[in-house]
């Protein structure tokens, strides 16, 4: 039976989890505060232990906080519609991912899912921590590379912005109709015993 979490209607697993899994959503009303250093590593220790091939640990995380000297270089890589809101986050992060192994030189074929992994650990230590984490693909990805010096053999993933909990009256009217946690397709749709099928 699935369990009621008290969260908002949207929100009904059909099997019983933890609820750090139902709790995660990703906002956009931040505050505007600042975040301390000591804050975001904790988000950064959270990701740095999740699971990847060969233990490469193929994630790299590049960030600037609100009110210093990197911030307006990473703010400027974001699309239009994300800056409308992200300006009021306390951080900003693009991650990316090694493609190769550092052991052998050899390809990483997983580099993206384990990327993927510590991302999501990322998003449940802030989420627990009471912050807003909301990832991000709506950047230039080129500017990217180019301006934070991302090297050839790494794959720039996403971005991320971090940021205490605001006022969801705050943004514009568009994204006030769409701050709360979206629903989720139903096990059936996406969990196949033997084939897969369409």
């Amino acid at each position: 039976m699935a369990k009621e979490t008290g969260i908002n209607q949207y929100i009904k697993p059909e099997y019983d989890v933890d609820e750090i899994f139902l709790n995660r959503w990703s906002p956009r009303a931040m505050s505007g505060e600042e975040i301390s250093e000591d804050e975001l590593m904790t988000l950064f220790e959270a990701a740095k232990w999740a699971p990847s091939s060969f233990n490469s640990q193929p994630w790299r995380f590049l960030y600037a906080r609100r009110n210093t000297e990197n911030w307006l270089p990473f703010f400027n890589l974001l699309a239009e519609f994300n800056q409308a809101w992200a300006k009021n986050a306390s951080a900003l992060i693009v991650i990316t991912s090694k493609k190769t192994f550092e052991h052998n030189g050899k390809p990483a074929r997983t580099h993206s899912f384990d990327a993927g992994a510590a991302w999501q650990n990322l998003a449940l230590q802030g989420s627990a921590r009471g912050l807003g984490v909301h990832g991000m693909q709506g950047f230039d990805y080129d500017k990217a590379r180019e301006v934070l010096n991302v090297p050839d053999d790494c794959e720039v993933e996403a971005m991320v912005a971090v940021g205490k909990p605001g006022n969801k009256e705050e943004l514009p009217e568009k994204l006030r109709e769409r701050e709360f946690p979206s629903a989720r397709k139903k096990l059936s749709e996406i969990v196949f015993e033997g084939m897969f099928k369409d």
